[in-house]
């Protein structure tokens, strides 16, 4: 990081930068011009509130020479995480399809759809017990009793379970969940991130509805620094002013994802879309683009749905998608 002072400033001023700065643990390498003078931070740069240092005033601006994250970051970790999840490996050029309901509703309907996309070909079961909603009078999921719905359709078919958590109050409740996942929604629940962080379960986070790829590695960042490294990041689509879709989804955060972090990267294409009918043809393209794998909502019965039926696929649609899924796989890694 990088302090370019202003040309007018105090001596004073600069000496009682400096002493702050050496306080964080921080070496100050200090280069002095004609018109400016430059402080070169050199160390843990993480502990420095780049806005607090810039609103002084001997302060010009204020750079990072690397990114703010450093435990999710490739330059200090080049080879891909592989996270173990209930048995399931997801990352380092393995590819997995996690699938299930929205939300579990009955226990015939997740047992039903777990055996469903199972043999379709999905490795890992989706499913709602907690249900984030815009509207308080829609449905909310059934709580505990969904995960312990969740629990016998694992039974029935050994599919590890992946269900979201909404506070880390609930985090006992989650003792049998092989991958806890925290929605768009808390993405930037920081609390509820450092809780995640001194567990010991994988965690799949979702991308915010409009935050920045490096909001979204520091939100992994939380996670990480607490101790907890196995983090799978899933893009969901972001909000964008197009309304033909649900949302938008950014394709290119794959790319960008495995230049800058060594975890795996997964993609949401039912809730990036809203549409069934365009769950397939972006499925595909993430799949060509280099993700690790995706996450689709199945649900046996779409129109009756007590949430999200506009995007869930019937067990044949995914078993269609499956199929194109493995055909892209194999060109792709050929």
């Amino acid at each position: 990081m990088i302090v370019i002072l202003k040309d007018h400033a105090k001596q004073e001023q600069i000496d009682k930068l400096k002493a702050f700065l050496m306080q964080l643990g921080l070496r100050i390498d200090e280069s002095k011009g004609d018109h400016s003078t430059i402080l070169g931070l050199v160390g843990d740069t993480t502990r420095v509130d780049a806005d607090l240092i810039a609103s002084l005033d001997a302060v010009e601006a204020v750079r990072r020479v690397q990114e703010p994250y450093k435990k999710a970051n490739r330059k200090f970790h080049p080879e891909d995480s592989v996270i173990d999840c209930g048995g399931v490996q997801v990352g380092g050029g393995l590819f997995q399809i996690i699938a299930g309901p929205c939300s579990v509703e009955t226990e015939e309907q997740i047992i039903t759809v777990a055996k469903a996309v199972k043999e379709a070909g999905a490795t890992l079961l989706r499913g709602g017990a907690f249900k984030p909603r815009t509207s308080p009078y829609a449905f909310q999921g059934l709580h505990a009793d969904g995960l312990r719905l969740l629990k016998l359709a694992k039974q029935e078919t050994g599919l590890p379970i992946v269900t979201e958590i909404m506070d880390a109050a609930h985090l006992d409740l989650f003792e049998d969940v092989d991958v806890i996942q925290v929605g768009a929604r808390n993405m930037q629940n920081f609390e509820l991130l450092k809780v995640l962080g001194h567990t010991d379960k994988p965690i799949l986070l979702k991308r915010g509805l409009a935050n920045t790829i490096q909001e979204w590695l520091m939100s992994a960042e939380y996670i990480m620094a607490g101790g907890n490294d196995r983090v799978i990041l899933c893009e969901r689509g972001i909000r964008t002013y197009e309304t033909a879709t649900r949302n938008t989804l950014d394709l290119s955060s794959v790319p960008v994802l495995k230049e800058k972090t060594h975890l795996p990267v997964l993609i949401d294409p039912s809730h990036a879309t809203g549409v069934a009918k365009l769950v397939k043809p972006m499925a595909m393209a993430a799949t060509a683009c280099g993700a690790d794998g995706l996450m689709i909502e199945v649900h046996n019965d779409p129109k009756n749905a007590l949430c999200d039926g506009a995007q869930s696929l019937t067990p044949e649609q995914f078993a269609d998608v499956v199929r194109r899924v493995k055909a892209i796989r194999e060109v792709v890694q050929n």
